[in-house]
């Protein structure tokens, strides 16, 4: 015979995978519907990713295809990474809308800002990575090129090196949703991250020659801008703790 306890234990659980799993069909919806819709102009969004290369190749260079099927799978998985990133907020939103009954009132408030500006700053991290630090690089690796040597690049190792630049300058720019998202669980004090400053700028310079082309620019190009939003997490940390404390104070003189 079945305990009443379990069988109280095991609905919401079962309940909880139920809306787990609806809120990752939706999200996957997303992705496919978004998808279909960038297929049929899969071809002119790789033609647009590879301008800043095209244009640049010297006069009898072209892009080529070591892989038979790689014209045609290679703008499909473009269209793909494009599509996951247009549907980024929607599929943030439902990991947040799973977790947000979970979480306290305050935390409820915070989540919201932290889910817009996490993605306008991965979206920004994306662009400063097209416009601004692939034509640098670009151009540094071409002038590099030896003499009797043709830059004919493959057109999906172009593909994966161009995406996990954006991917490292999205992740990059989310410097500041992780510090203040670090001071207000309580994980790291505000002055200790203050004073932590030169021991960031150090990390972020290792960081950028790790992840980025062997060139100071482009190393420079994302290091100073994780130095920047660092600051610009420590000032919205700051407003964010002169916020509790003001509420800590109204509701303490609301018991008393």
């Amino acid at each position: 015979m079945t305990n009443n306890a379990d069988t109280d234990v095991e609905l919401p659980f079962i309940s909880h995978l139920a809306e787990l799993r609806d809120r990752l069909l939706r999200a996957l919806l997303a992705v496919f519907l978004v998808l279909l819709a960038l297929i049929p102009f899969a071809g002119d969004i790789y033609t647009m990713l590879a301008t800043p290369l095209i244009s640049r190749l010297p006069e009898g260079s072209q892009m080529i295809a070591i892989d038979l099927a790689a014209p045609f799978f290679t703008p499909l998985k473009l269209a793909l990474f494009v599509a996951v990133v247009i549907t980024a907020p929607l599929i943030l939103y439902q990991i947040w809308a799973f977790v947000a009954p979970g979480l306290y009132k305050r935390e409820q408030k915070l989540a919201i800002p932290l889910l817009v500006s996490s993605t306008l700053l991965f979206y920004l991290g994306c662009a400063f990575a097209y416009f601004l630090v692939l034509p640098v690089v670009i151009a540094f690796l071409s002038s590099v090129t030896p003499d009797g040597v043709s830059m004919m690049t493959d057109m999906s190792r172009y593909l994966d090196f161009v995406v996990m630049l954006f991917l490292s300058f999205g992740v990059a720019f989310e410097v500041p949703v992780a510090t203040v998202i670090l001071v207000a669980l309580d994980w790291v004090d505000l002055q200790t991250l203050r004073q932590s400053r030169r021991y960031f700028m150090v990390g972020a310079f290792i960081v950028a020659a790790i992840v980025t082309p062997p060139d100071v620019v482009s190393q420079i190009m994302l290091a100073i801008p994780m130095c920047l939003l660092f600051e610009v997490g420590l000032l919205a940390s700051a407003v964010l703790v002169r916020k509790r404390a003001e509420e800590d104070k109204a509701e303490s003189a609301e018991e008393t």
